[in-house]
This record gives structure tokens, sequence and C-alpha cells, in this order.
């Protein structure tokens, strides 16, 4: 369970409140910690004033007894009631006490120089021993902690109030401020939610303002140009799709319309079913192709790599295509050499495609050339032929699905259109690419593996 909360500006607000609060905490636990030692250090320092001036107190007076005699020469110099003060003679009795706590006398150490020691947390004292002519004193000046322990409570009380109320103002201004500095996404928002299938021409406005939302904005664009080229060539394919599939069953069901209307002869029948099975044929070969089609571009979609010898290959596929090329009048020329490491299976069959593709269209009495180069990145494989060109505005779509230069659309043996879209699917699968020029000369497709 997420703790944040779902809203970008609640938690920018939050997340600017924290970093207050935390900043404020800082800087408040600085200057208590700095209040705390500046009193300690200014009440020890009174302490050992006091230490002093009792003792300047003592080399005046002729005597302890004159002193006991005015209390008002030294009970001045304390002046409230959370200072204590003990002159002890040698044997520990208290020959001038100031305590209006009644607080016991404390067991001290010798000392021969000025001490300081906190007696827990009721008092600090301060303490020394001097030595006079009628004996040793030890003079003990004391200042109770309750009053000090009072003002760093309230000096705290203080800073907690302000650290709340800094975290609180903290979050409300960071809050105003994500909602405005925000603003500029939420139209970006606006403009994305206008844009629907039926208008995926439009584009979202650049904004110039923020480099951020201007990166966004260009990716965005970017997106819906590849959407809209996307729909459209789905489009274009779910219509050449139902004309593909039309043609073959028109011609299957107007025949057999024909040949239903009255009695035929056995030859006649045998005929009907030898040129449906010409369209079941079609029929098949296409559904076959949009399979495989489908399956290439399939996430999961592995092929399974070996080296393969590239001469062989393309000598096998030569004795395929003999018939063929003998019935147009050409021949398939090898020039293919070295191995390469792909789907021996894959390769063949966009192999098979582009000689195929080549016979059907060359010149009559012309050679299909299959060749290899390689370069530092790439080896390139090419299937030349010689024959009319192809118009350069055909080039772009010649590897779209069910797209021909021809328009009669059909040819008896034809790939149904899909022959050159499975090429590149292949090609895409092995994380290369097919490229296609065609001149007056030859006409050269190239298929390129990556090294």
């Amino acid at each position: 369970m997420k703790v944040l909360p779902r809203s970008l500006s609640l938690r920018l607000a939050l997340m600017f409140a924290l970093v207050s609060t935390a900043l404020l905490g800082a800087i408040g636990f600085y200057l208590y910690q700095s209040l705390e030692r500046e009193i300690a250090w200014r009440d020890d320092q009174a302490l050992l004033g006091r230490l002093e001036r009792m003792a300047a107190l003592l080399d005046d007076s002729d005597s302890i007894e004159v002193l006991r005699e005015r209390p008002q020469l030294y009970a001045n110099m304390l002046g409230n009631r959370d200072s204590l003060l003990w002159v002890l003679g040698e044997s520990g009795a208290p020959l001038i006490e100031i305590n209006p706590v009644q607080l016991a006398i404390p067991q001290l150490p010798p000392a021969d120089h000025p001490r300081l020691e906190a007696l827990g947390d009721q008092a600090r004292l301060a303490w020394i021993q001097i030595e006079r002519p009628r004996g040793g004193l030890t003079l003990i000046a004391g200042k109770l902690l309750g009053e000090r322990e009072q003002m760093l409570a309230a000096y705290r009380l203080k800073l907690w109030l302000a650290l709340a109320t800094g975290a609180l103002l903290a979050f409300l201004l960071g809050w105003l401020v994500s909602e405005r500095g925000l603003r500029p996404v939420r139209q970006l928002t606006r403009r994305a939610l206008a844009i629907d299938v039926q208008h995926l021409h439009l584009r979202i406005e650049d904004s110039a303002e923020l480099s951020e939302l201007r990166a966004l904005s260009e990716a965005l664009n970017q997106m819906l140009a590849r959407l809209e080229a996307g729909f459209a060539q789905l489009s274009r394919f779910s219509e050449d799709l139902a004309h593909e599939m039309r043609t073959p069953l028109s011609n299957l069901m107007g025949q057999t319309q024909q040949t239903l209307r009255r009695v035929r002869s056995l030859e006649d029948y045998q005929s009907l079913l030898a040129s449906n099975q010409e369209e079941y044929e079609r029929l098949a070969r296409m559904i076959n192709n949009m399979l495989f089609l489908a399956r290439t571009e399939q996430v999961d979609a592995a092929i399974h790599r070996q080296d393969l010898d590239l001469a062989e290959t393309v000598e096998q596929l030569g004795d395929y295509f003999e018939g063929v090329a003998e019935e147009h009048q050409m021949r398939v020329v090898n020039e293919a050499s070295g191995s390469l490491h792909v789907d021996p299976d894959l390769l063949r069959r966009a192999l098979a495609n582009l000689i195929a593709n080549a016979l059907r269209y060359g010149a009559t009495g012309t050679e299909v050339r299959v060749s290899c180069e390689r370069t530092a990145d790439n080896v390139v494989i090419t299937v030349e032929n010689s024959g009319e060109p192809i118009a350069e505005e055909h080039l772009p779509r010649l590897f779209d699905r069910f797209y021909r230069c021809d328009p009669s659309r059909a040819q008896p043996g034809d790939s149904g259109g899909l022959g050159l879209a499975i090429v590149r699917s292949i090609m895409q699968l092995h994380g290369g690419e097919v490229r296609v020029t065609s001149d007056a000369s030859v006409t050269c497709f190239s298929l390129s593996f990556p090294r």
C-alpha cells in the first residue's frame, strides 16, 4: 500500500514541507544547544566570580565572625532565591550558609583551585579551599537549576510551536507553488485528451517556456505520429485483406453458381473442382503467410541462430527455382560466399521470396544475381534483377502488407502481396534491415545483417 498521495501537487507540497521541517528543526536544535551552552557558561562564570568575591571579603575582614554579624555584605551578592553559599570550617561545619531550599551540604573532594561540578539535576556548584591564619576554609557557591530548566523548557516549547507553524506554512506554500508550477502540465493534459482516433492528425503545441515540457511535447508528438502511421497502416491492411479475400471467394462463388445453373458433365465438374483447388491454395498461402507474420511480430518471438554457408544455401535455392527460371528464360547466378550466423529456415525463406519476386518481374533472358559483401559492421546480401524499374512513389510502401505496384493486384502463383512484408519481418527478427533501390538498369534488394 502506497503512503504517498496520488496527487503530484500534494506530493511536492509534502516533500517541500518535510525538507523545510528538517531544515528548521536543525536550525532550532542548533540554536537551543547554543543557548543552553551559553547559559551554562554564564552561570559557571558567575559562580567562579562569587568565589572570588567571597574570598576577597574574607581577606578584608578581621575574622569570620565579623562576616557572620554583617550578612548583608554577601547576601546582596547573591540577590535571588536560586543561589547557594557555604563557608565551611576545617571540621566541615558551616560557618556561613545561604541555603533557601535547605539542600544538604555536599561532600566534595579537596580543591586548591576553583572546581565546577553538577550536583545531579538540582544544582551547579563551584568550590575552592583557601588557607587562613586561623585554619583552612572551604568556599562553596552554587546555583539551583530549576529556573534554568524552566526557561529552557519554555524555549523548547516555542521552538516546537515555531517548527509546527513553519511546517504547516511550508506545506501550504509548497502546495500553492506546485499548483501554479504544474499548470502547464494540466494544460498539456487537456490538449492530449482532445486527441482521439478521429483526430490523430492533431499535435500537441510546444510548451516553449519550459524545456522539460517541450521535450515531453516532442516525445508525445512523435508517439502520435507513430500511432497515426500505424493506424493508417492498419486501415490499409484491413482494406487490402478484404480485397485479397474477396477476389478468390468471388471466383469460387461465381464459378460454382454458374456450374450449378444446369446439369453438367463429369468433365465440367472436374474442371470446376480443379479451378476451386487453385483458389483454395491461394487462400491457404495467404493465411499461412499472415500467420507467419503474426508469429514473427510477437514480443517473445525467438530465432535459432547457427552458422550457415551462404554459397551452399543460394545454390540449393537456385536448384529449387531452376524450373521457374527456365520458364522465364532466366537463370540464377550464385556469387555468395562465406558463412553467416542466422536462423537458416528464416534466411532461406527471405531469399526465396526475393528470388521468386526477381524471377516474376525480371526481363526475359536476364540473370538474377545473388551476391554477398562484408563491411566492418554488416554482412549485406543482395539480390539483383534487370527489368522494368520500380517507380519512386512505390518504394516507401513496397514492404507493406498486400501492397503491389501492379494495379491488377493479383498474379498466378504470387505470395498474396505478403512476400516482401515477410522479408522485412525476418530482418527485424535478426536486428537487420532490408532496402531496395531501382533504376533503369537494375533493381536491387539488400539484406543487411549486423556482424
